[in-house]
């Protein structure tokens, strides 16, 4: 079918809840959605497509007919739909993968045995102990254990490498034993395996009181260096509760969901609590996603679809479509009340932030990337309402003394760096004095023209901003959105407003001023981006004014203007050659000829 022919059959759709079910030209379904009225959201798809998403875009080409099934509610329609999803796995939706499966904490069986974290059980002689669901919590266990009690992290086989080689950083750094070079005695590597162990099983009370009275005895038979070693596991110990403190929730079972962006991909991170502490980090990359809100929704009803267990708590970064249905299902689903919040204020704040760094560091790893950088384009995109993170933001700056040698500058950061083969400098041209608001508006006009001129080179001008930061108030924000505007470009503009310290305060809008301080990550790219270009703009204003201040000293030689001082100063650049140039060196310069030469020469040398 046609787009014409769908938007005429959705149009004949019923106002009732119900479920949609779109299909490619095999008759393969490839997206599922539900609606509380059928018909004003399935010609929705039909319409228009500049307001749709990338992703929504794409499915809509694909589409050759669809299906759809009543239902009484829209709760029912919530259901159904997970249910399908579930059923077809198709293309366009949010499909999670269930490829955890069990992790065990393995020893091997020998003199000196080793302890690791694996997936699977082998068919050899070790000990597994587990199944445990959580290979996070499983791998992470073991990492501590094994930096506690100083156990060899290298793989190494023991007894059979004892001797040869020399020790590692690790045991430089007291995080192993260094068995290789025969520094701890079977006995006492098998007393801390053993004590790892306990640790691991969860026994980290009694492995303290048990260190504790081998401590005392290692004291009073004056073996203080053994009794040092164990008060350094005990201390170990008692740090790394005191972390998982810190890293825990004061909710006592609770997941906490955030999604980062970036200008390519997406990545949903779900740190999971229990117990009030750390037990599980999920995370997964897509490529595209819809809108945020819808995106949420997705997320959450299709991962506790897959079986996991729902906790009585969620905290989510920002907005859910159909919180109360959602929340609706997943309370009959966990047989007890499920609540979903966006915090607002104390620790559930930090902890989505935590989560939200977690998920820029995981996205900014699979694209091989700066992670504070990807999180802070992303909090900026959260913070300016932008569509997604920009790439390319160029930010301007006045710079002038007392409304002479007006000039400005152009910096360009590209993925949050510095983009310097783009940036420009600007002259003012269209006027003498001091006008800030009409110098940033002439700079944005020559900017625009010089895109039309250069666009098919890619390069340079020829690229358009995703972002334009101004040093300045809303006033400068008024003098050029509407050039903008008026050129075609929809390009966001914001400007930099600075305190009485000069220091980065607020981001002005067309509608008032967006607070930013409390944005850490955003914050400090907006202040770099503020330093950089009023630096870049007042050393091009320095360098235009001293050339100014040179070429003023030129035009009191009788016969000397602008254009002749500018000549000699092009050819022999400073007023030091100058002075000592002949006259028949001086007729060299464009427009200098020997009667002007020898004016030029007695007014140095008389």
């Amino acid at each position: 079918m046609t787009i014409q022919e769908l938007r005429k059959k959705a149009m004949q759709l019923p106002l009732t809840p119900g479920v949609y079910l779109m299909k490619n030209s095999s008759g393969e379904i490839i997206y599922v959605g539900k609606a509380k009225k059928l018909k004003n959201r399935v010609s929705q798809y039909f319409g228009s497509q500049n307001n749709h998403a990338i992703k929504v875009r794409k499915m809509v080409e694909n589409v050759n007919d669809f299906d759809y099934i009543l239902c009484d509610s829209e709760f029912e329609a919530l259901v159904l739909e997970c249910s399908l999803i579930k059923q077809y796995s198709p293309k366009y939706n949010i499909l999670l993968k269930d490829d955890k499966g069990y992790s065990y904490i393995k020893v091997t069986n020998s003199s000196w045995p080793s302890i690791s974290a694996v997936l699977q059980k082998d068919d050899d002689d070790a000990k597994y102990i587990g199944p445990y669901t959580s290979h996070f919590s499983v791998a992470n266990s073991v990492d501590e254990a094994l930096k506690i009690f100083m156990l060899p992290q290298c793989g190494k086989s023991f007894p059979r490498e004892i001797g040869k080689g020399r020790p590692c950083l690790n045991y430089f750094i007291k995080q192993c034993s260094a068995p290789c070079a025969g520094k701890i005695s079977c006995t006492d590597y098998n007393e801390a395996v053993n004590s790892a162990l306990k640790f691991l099983k969860g026994d980290s009370a009694d492995v303290i009181a048990e260190l504790t009275s081998q401590m005392e005895d290692a004291a009073e038979v004056l073996d203080f260096e053994r009794a040092a070693k164990l008060r350094d596991r005990i201390n170990s110990i008692k740090k790394v509760k005191e972390k998982q403190k810190v890293a825990g929730s004061d909710v006592k079972e609770e997941d906490v969901f955030a999604i980062a962006q970036s200008d390519e991909k997406y990545c949903v991170s779900v740190l999971r609590f229990f117990d009030g502490r750390l037990r599980d980090n999920e995370w997964y990359i897509f490529n595209e996603l819809n809108s945020l809100p819808e995106t949420r929704r997705e997320l959450i009803t299709q991962f506790y679809t897959m079986g996991h267990n729902i906790p009585p708590h969620i905290a989510v970064d920002g907005e859910v479509d159909d919180i109360e249905l959602v929340t609706e299902f997943l309370t009959k689903k966990a047989g007890r009340k499920v609540e979903i919040v966006v915090p607002q204020r104390g620790r559930q704040v930090e902890l989505v932030a935590m989560c939200m760094n977690n998920a820029s560091q995981k996205l900014a790893l699979s694209m091989g990337r700066n992670g504070k950088l990807t999180a802070s384009l992303d909090e900026l995109a959260r913070l300016l309402n932008l569509p997604k993170p920009p790439v390319m933001i160029e930010s301007y700056d006045i710079s002038h003394t007392a409304g002479s040698d007006n000039v400005a500058g152009m910096v360009v950061f590209k993925n949050g760096l510095p983009y310097k083969k783009s940036y420009r400098k600007f002259s003012i041209k269209s006027f003498d004095g001091q006008d800030d608001y009409g110098s940033m508006a002439e700079v944005i006009s020559r900017r625009l023209n010089r895109y039309e001129e250069e666009k098919d080179t890619g390069e340079g001008f020829g690229i358009l901003p995703d972002l334009i930061l101004l040093d300045g108030g809303q006033g400068q924000v008024n003098a050029v959105l509407p050039i903008v505007k008026a050129m075609g470009y929809d390009i966001p503009v914001f400007g930099m407003v600075k305190d009485n310290k000069h220091r980065t305060r607020a981001i002005a809008s067309d509608g008032g001023e967006i607070a930013i301080n409390s944005k850490r990550q955003a914050f400090t790219l907006v202040s770099t981006i503020q330093e950089e270009v009023h630096r870049f703009a007042i050393s091009y204003h320095r360098q235009k004014h001293k050339s100014s201040s040179i070429s003023a000293t030129l035009t009191k030689i009788d016969g000397i203007g602008d254009k002749k001082a500018k000549a000699l100063l092009k050819e022999f650049k400073t007023i030091s050659a100058i002075k000592t140039t002949s006259v028949e060196e001086l007729c060299r310069a464009e427009g200098i000829n020997k009667a002007i030469a020898q004016k030029i020469y007695d007014y140095f040398h008389k």
